[in-house]
């Protein structure tokens, strides 16, 4: 039977690694340790005081151009667009915003204007390959070419879920062309800690609703865990039945949740605007970002929302324009009512793609960029990072990180960080091996930390 841990050192001592006034040491099990050996779900202690307590990654499918957005290249601007592959300068203009001044371009004005100061551009990005469906796989697994559990699984199985009747992970809208259910799955950690979709063309929560009355469903479902519960008295060595047991509870409980967190009925009519809600362009993608709201104060500790199409070998100005307006007014909505109600400081907020967009013209008409891995932005917000700064360049056209360079394995092992949780601990025993998100490297990116 596999075992697991938290740790990469050995098992056979049970309990958490905790931060004591010595550094690193053991405690036994605590009430809450041994909640979480009953419920997978239930919160777990960080490895060492943690800056953020949920993530919502704002997942831009397709590649968008850092090049027209948030990576300022003065030399690349002053190119005169010839075609035939060569380089060509940004299609919107850049200006300093907000007290820090960071460049940022007219792709994002109501971002731009509002929250500037609170975004941490990581400039000097890079991943291992510029094809779509492995650049996708590696961002959301840390493996392009294995089966690996997604980020998000990796944070709920670390730290648990404050959220008692919804889900720990939830995806929103997750693209199934470029990796699929990877992208949210657990692999072979437990499947307690995959991701739940909603949206898109399924709406909802598939499989959740019953045809029974609430009576005679929680009638049946006693009479299941009632057996359920003799065979794990019969066989206590059996961890996964008693996973079972609480799966079979909490999606009873999300019958009721999940509708109520989905609906926005409640939200007042300047929260509904702030998102966009009233804009055909904003409207759905403002719904999301509400919805991640909702989720996040109801304790659901990874979210994700995709939002597809920044695939731009053509059309770039048109396509850009449209993608990134559809998207401007939402995320400066979430990120203001996130702040107002006080849950900026501590969620981290990441914006990005798989990869970005080469500087030089990609169809031999300067009107559209090709594939770029080696070098491109992510931003983060929020969640104990600095605010208006800009961490890593690119070279003076934008093509390959210089400075500040950040890796898949960089950037994850960072994100587990914020939360408390070190990257090279976090480990799952599979197939005689300790396996963790980051494989056997990372770096975390100190120099972004508040």
């Amino acid at each position: 039977m596999n075992t697991c841990s938290r740790l990469s050192t050995p098992t056979s001592r049970r309990g958490f690694l905790q931060t004591t006034s010595a550094g690193f040491g053991w405690i036994a099990f605590s009430a809450l340790a041994q909640a979480a050996a009953s419920n997978p779900l239930a919160p777990k202690p960080p490895h060492f005081t943690a800056k953020a307590k949920r993530v919502i990654f704002l997942y831009m499918q397709g590649g968008p151009s850092h090049l027209d957005t948030f990576d300022w290249k003065p030399e690349l601007a002053k190119v005169v667009p010839r075609g035939h592959h060569q380089p060509f300068g940004p299609v919107f203009p850049y200006q300093p915003r907000g007290k820090s001044g960071l460049m940022i371009s007219d792709a994002f004005p109501k971002l731009a204007a509002t929250h500037a100061d609170d975004l941490c551009l990581l400039n000097g990005m890079k991943t291992s390959t510029a094809s779509h469906a492995q650049a996708t796989v590696a961002l959301h697994t840390g493996a392009e070419n294995f089966v690996r559990p997604s980020m998000g699984a990796w944070v709920v199985y670390g730290l648990g879920s404050a959220a008692e009747d919804l889900p720990g992970f939830v995806t929103i809208d997750p693209a199934h062309d470029q990796g699929g259910a990877m992208n949210y799955g657990s692999a072979f950690l437990p499947a307690s800690f995959q991701g739940t979709p909603l949206g898109g063309a399924q709406k909802g929560v598939p499989n959740l609703d019953s045809r029974l009355s609430d009576a005679v469903q929680r009638k049946q479902l006693d009479f299941i865990q009632g057996l359920n519960r003799r065979t794990l008295a019969a066989d206590p060595t059996h961890p996964e039945l008693e996973g079972v047991i609480q799966s079979y509870e909490l999606a009873y409980r999300m019958q009721t949740s999940i509708p109520a967190v989905l609906s926005t009925d409640g939200e007042s009519a300047a929260t509904q605007e702030l998102y966009g809600l009233n804009e055909r362009e904003t409207e759905r993608f403002g719904r999301q970002c509400l919805l991640a709201r909702r989720l996040a104060e109801k304790g659901v500790r990874f979210i994700q929302i995709t939002h597809a199409g920044w695939d731009h070998h053509n059309r770039l100005r048109e396509g850009l324009g449209e993608r990134a307006g559809a998207v401007d007014q939402p995320i400066s909505g979430l990120l203001t009512d996130l702040k107002q109600r006080g849950l900026l400081q501590d969620t981290l907020v990441l914006w990005g793609g798989e990869f970005g967009r080469g500087p030089a013209d990609d169809k031999g008409d300067a009107n559209g960029r090709g594939h770029n891995n080696k070098g491109y932005t992510m931003w983060m917000a929020g969640g104990g990072v600095r605010g208006g700064l800009r961490y890593g360049a690119t070279d003076e056209f934008g093509g390959t990180a210089v400075e500040g360079e950040m890796n898949t394995h960089d950037l994850h092992a960072t994100i587990l960080h914020l939360l408390g949780l070190d990257h090279e601990l976090l480990t799952y025993r599979y197939a005689g091996r300790d396996f963790r998100l980051t494989n056997v490297s990372g770096k975390v990116a100190r120099g972004i930390l508040a």
